[in-house]
């Protein structure tokens, strides 16, 4: 016994020095399937910064010379863009891998676009019979893949997730695009992502269980601005949904332009501010006075359009705004069941959401299936799952495989059962803790004796952790579980842990 208990002191002081070490620093993205949605996030985030000062400068002329260009505009969108033929200066795409979703969450699946089969993640059936209301959403950044960013912790200042949609239950599609994730085809900088956007549209609408005739689009910072070209192009969609849209591609970061930049129609089929006019669905458009709220300006003072809503968020930045009102949009969604779109938001009404308290949601769970012991739990579905037994015995370590400064990701589970021959029981695990001045709670999990413990560990460098045990006594094998989190996240990794503990069930 005490050699195992050794051995797990060690492990989890090296978990713990990993985690300091990363709560303490400046955090990168990281992943182990090719970081392609994650990293472009950030693109996003370093393009909207680079531009800041030439938005700013820029405002004033772009309010009068976009009126009088949108006015002179005599062909739709929807007619000027399908006769345009994009000329690509570089022909760029990549083949990221596209990680296994969680089931029963989203499936993988594959749209049929104008360049070929296009992969997207979609809500998997709810499987009660109903057709259910469906977004779209489209991520920040220049990259046409999908990664796991849709189940990946939600960051209350920076949520460009989407998760709130289908946390609230509306269903969510995250498409790809061309060139992305080995699609085929070619990146094209918002020319032919719009195409691909409307294709989207005709796979959602073709599932069983989803209300074609309540099918939205949103998106953010690129992705708003995907978002509401695709407005302008068709009006298939109930509603659109824009975060952070340029009106003039050039105010994005040019460094990731792929098209002939020689070309001045090529920058105009990509710049929203000149086909305004063509928008037929309630289209609201969303921005923090701190973000790219010069653009938002443009738009607004140019369109003549009362399908185009503008909204700016006094105090925020191009990120703060997601997590509070994607929220506002998923109950908007909810409640707009009539035969027509019924959506209506006021400044007042996202003014007041803005105050709420942050929201931390749980994490997508998988089950953990262990047939020898007879035991089943949830975990983390961003978790894994490592053996660290040893001469035969059964003990495991789940950690996050992300290093981000949340309870997600700076928790650790230790998992460990012990056999009858290892001496060690329920009684003797509750005298050892009782001996260590630790209030013991005597519970009951899935009909047998269990036991849980509040305690805190101090590290070599003085770091606290606090630590939650519990134990189970199935016949003659002890089970236990140990969760340990850095103790500047407070007791707001709790209802984390509380979920795994309540999954636990066992084989009759």
């Amino acid at each position: 016994m005490k050699n195992k208990i050794v051995r797990k002191t060690f492990v989890v002081m090296m978990a713990a020095a990993m985690c300091i070490t990363t709560a303490c620093s400046t955090l990168e993205l990281v992943s182990d399937n090719g970081g392609g949605a994650q990293n472009n996030v950030e693109t996003a985030r370093v393009a909207d910064e680079e531009g800041s000062a030439e938005k700013e400068s820029s405002a004033a002329g772009t309010e009068s010379s976009s009126k009088t260009e949108n006015a002179a505009e005599s062909q739709s969108f929807a007619e000027a863009h399908d006769a345009f033929q994009t000329t690509l200066a570089e022909q760029n795409n990549d083949d990221d891998p596209i990680p296994d979703p969680p089931e029963g969450v989203f499936d993988l699946v594959h749209y049929s676009s104008k360049v070929g089969d296009l992969a997207a993640y979609v809500s998997s059936d709810p499987g009660d019979g109903e057709k259910h209301p469906l977004i779209i959403w489209v991520v920040g950044g220049w990259g046409n893949g999908i990664d796991d960013f849709p189940w990946c912790y939600p960051a209350w200042d920076d949520d460009q997730t989407g998760s709130a949609f289908w946390q609230a239950g509306v269903l969510t599609m995250y498409p790809s695009f061309r060139g992305g994730n080995g699609n085929p085809g070619y990146y094209e900088t918002l020319f032919g992502e719009v195409d691909d956007l409307a294709a989207a549209y005709d796979y959602a609408a073709s599932l069983p269980y989803v209300d074609p005739d309540r099918i939205y689009l949103g998106g953010h910072s690129t992705g708003g601005t995907r978002a509401l070209l695709t407005a302008e192009y068709t009006d298939k969609f109930r509603a659109v949904f824009g975060f952070g849209a340029v009106d003039k591609i050039e105010y994005h970061n040019n460094s990731q332009f792929t098209f002939d930049t020689d070309n001045e129609e090529e920058y105009k089929m990509r710049s929203p501010i000149y086909w305004l006019d063509s928008v037929k669905t309630p289209t609201f458009l969303i921005e923090g006075s701190e973000g790219n709220s010069s653009n938002l300006k443009s738009i607004e003072s140019t369109s003549q359009n009362d399908n185009i809503h503008c909204y700016i968020m006094e105090g925020e930045d191009h990120w703060s705004v997601l997590a509070p009102l994607t929220r506002v949009l998923a109950q908007k969604i909810l409640a707009d069941t009539g035969e027509e779109c019924n959506i209506a938001i006021t400044q007042e009404e996202l003014d007041e959401a803005m105050k709420q308290d942050p929201v931390i949601p749980l994490p997508v769970m998988q089950q953990c299936t262990m047939e020898d012991l007879g035991i089943n739990f949830s975990y983390p579905y961003l978790w894994n799952m490592e053996d660290i037994s040893e001469n035969g015995e059964v003990s495991y370590m789940l950690v996050s495989r992300y290093e981000e400064d949340n309870i997600w990701d700076m928790s650790m589970l230790l998992f460990d059962a012990y056999m009858p021959e290892e001496g060690v029981d329920l009684q003797l695990a509750k005298e050892s803790y009782e001996a260590d001045g630790c209030d013991v709670e005597d519970i009951t999990i899935g009909g047998f004796p269990a036991m849980r413990v509040e305690s805190l560990m101090e590290t070599e460098s003085s770091n606290i952790f606090q630590t939650t045990f519990v134990g189970i006594q199935k016949d003659d094998i002890l089970i236990t579980f140990e969760y340990f989190i850095h103790e500047d996240f407070g007791d707001d990794a709790d209802p984390l842990f509380d979920a795994i503990i309540e999954s636990i069930a066992f084989a009759q």
